[in-house]
């Protein structure tokens, strides 16, 4: 007698985007996975401040909808995948970055980095392939600040990441640009994923200093980092925070749903 197929646990969804990865080691094998086939794929990282975009750019939402991978960053939104009844981790962009890595040497996909400073490029180009012996950077690229992902600085940027054969892309653009700019290069690149990061380069290369390790494991990442930017983070966390009520109150239906599943 067959036994019946493991139960699938419903992804949670926040204004029509699925979170569709669970864990770390989960968003590492689907990365390595897609681009050993060859395929055009973006990795996006939710979290509140993104939220808060999907709402106000249908640009933004667009570009997040053709995302293959979806990930947790926001520890609010894991709170509410459990209550679904989908035990999800926090997976940032700056998470994803060592790993990958370390796959994307073992199976020799090169990589390209994009974003921040030359000098941040430098740095984390040197350290990754020092920590990484035998990895592939096949090369960076450092924009201008007021960078935008459809001008004739980004149809550069693509011409040179074409020309690298890079497998896998880290865009450490920050959001809504990286998003943007990865979606457009679904269409005009061939055989290369591209991964939002944020500000996980700079973390690599010691320009900026990432929260301690206790404070992500119980969501009070965001309270360091207020701490160290009041000026800059107060307005977008109180935006943030703005958008926890509704949020709560389109996913209550899906969490209700999904018991009342469980409990048939």
């Amino acid at each position: 007698m067959l036994e019946p197929p493991p139960q699938q646990h419903p992804n949670l969804t926040v204004d029509g985007i699925a979170i569709n990865i669970v864990s770390l080691p989960q968003a590492v094998d689907s990365i390595v996975s897609a681009a050993q086939t060859g395929d055009n794929f973006s990795v996006c990282t939710l979290n509140l401040d993104h939220v808060v975009q999907l709402q106000q750019r249908a640009d933004f939402r667009a570009a997040y909808r053709r995302a293959r991978f979806v990930t947790a960053d926001g520890f609010p939104i894991v709170v509410l995948s459990r209550l679904l009844g989908t035990k999800i981790e926090r997976t940032t962009g700056a998470d994803l970055v060592e790993p990958v890595c370390q796959e994307a040497r073992r199976k020799g996909l090169p990589i390209f980095l994009l974003g921040a400073t030359e000098p941040t490029l430098a740095i984390s180009a040197r350290r990754l392939s020092e920590r990484f012996r035998g990895l592939n950077v096949a090369g960076y690229f450092a924009p201008g600040r007021n960078f935008e992902p459809y001008s004739a600085e980004a149809d550069h940027a693509i011409e040179t990441i074409r020309a690298s054969g890079a497998r896998l892309c880290f865009l450490a653009l920050g959001a809504p640009r990286q998003e943007l700019f990865a979606a457009r290069c679904l269409d005009e690149l061939n055989g290369t994923g591209m991964l939002c990061i944020g500000a996980g380069l700079d973390f690599i290369a010691g320009t900026q200093v990432r929260a301690p390790s206790i404070t992500q494991k119980y969501g009070l990442e965001w309270a360091w980092r207020l701490l160290h930017e009041p000026g800059r983070l107060a307005p977008r966390y109180a935006r943030c925070m703005a958008v926890v009520p509704r949020l709560v109150a389109h996913t209550i239906p899906q969490i209700v749903n999904a018991r009342m599943r469980k409990a048939a």
